[in-house]
């Protein structure tokens, strides 16, 4: 398994923006588009530079705190 397939990432329609957004919270804010499929390409893409850049700087990583279904087993 990849590092970067160890945080979530999900995308979703905002009725606010009208726009998709799609987030991984442990690592971006998120980012947004028209295409649900091509923004979760993008996503993923993205992920995995910011992975690559904390490697580059020798800074470890964030913890992988989102954790949906860990969540839910919980409740």
């Amino acid at each position: 398994m990849k590092i970067a397939d160890q945080y979530h990432k999900w995308v979703e329609w905002s009725e606010e923006d009208q726009t998709y957004i799609g987030r991984c919270p442990d690592l971006i804010t998120g980012i947004h588009g028209d295409d649900p499929v091509r923004l979760y390409a993008e996503l993923c893409a993205v992920v995995e530079e910011v992975l690559q850049h904390f490697e580059s700087i020798a800074k470890p990583l964030p913890s992988r705190r989102t954790r949906p279904m860990m969540e839910m087993a919980e409740a």
